[in-house]
């Protein structure tokens, strides 16, 4: 079974402007995909979509089998794209919150990966800067035991010279049979940790997707480089 399915989706917003046309995509377990396109092609509103937070016009999503719900809620752990924490709680009250929350929250992992990253639990969000608020959500967020991981832009406000540690040391270790979904325009940084890319054009459909390291060798070209080519007059 599939982690992710989704079956003839369309989503329009205002003047019925389609943003998605007849999505269809499949994705399996124990995979860290890069949903990747131009701005205005749907990423964002397809995260929102699998998580629950929208719902499509027409067609079906389902994660593990269960149509988007209450069951899916429970499994799929999502990363907005903005903070919305509370700026007066201190970190190791929003820990609790998650443990309070979530049933697959696992508090160990999170205080540790707050340890590594050098995070005060006891700090508020307020005097936290930007980078170091995003590290944190993506912490509670990657310590959900969950089947799916919806990450929106998870690096966008990190510091390029902690990027490629907190990849590696957080998105890297998720469970196996989980799947991982990244949205961003920083492709360099994140390839490394990505499996599989899907290419979204603006007509809300997929251009491309396939295995990155299949992609190089057969165009002798980065996933960034690709990128760039395919979407060059976009």
């Amino acid at each position: 079974m599939n982690v992710l399915e989704c079956k003839g989706v369309k989503k329009s917003y205002k003047r019925g402007v389609l943003v998605l046309n007849n999505f269809n995509l499949s994705l399996p377990a124990g995979k860290i995909v890069g949903l990747l396109g131009p701005n205005g092609c749907g990423k964002s509103t397809l995260i929102k979509l699998i998580a629950g937070i929208l719902q499509p016009n027409e067609g079906e999503i389902r994660v593990c089998g269960e149509p988007i719900g209450e069951a899916t809620r429970a499994i799929v752990s999502y990363l907005p794209e903005r903070t919305y924490f509370n700026s007066w709680m201190r970190v190791d009250e929003l820990v609790s919150y998650f443990a309070e929350f979530y049933r697959d929250f696992d508090s160990a992992r999170a205080y540790s990966l707050l340890s590594t990253l050098g995070i005060n639990p006891s700090d508020r969000l307020k005097t936290l800067s930007k980078g170091t608020k995003e590290k944190v959500q993506l912490i509670l967020v990657m310590s959900r035991r969950a089947r799916l991981y919806l990450l929106d832009e998870p690096i966008a406000g990190v510091d390029p010279a902690a990027r490629e540690y907190i990849l590696s040391t957080i998105v890297s270790n998720y469970d196996p049979n989980a799947t991982v979904v990244i949205t961003t325009h920083l492709i360099t940084d994140v390839e490394p940790v990505l499996d599989d890319f899907v290419f979204l054009s603006r007509d809300g459909k997929i251009f491309a997707q396939g295995s990155v390291e299949v992609a190089r060798m057969e165009t002798g070209k980065s996933l960034d480089e690709l990128f760039r080519e395919v979407f060059k007059h976009v």
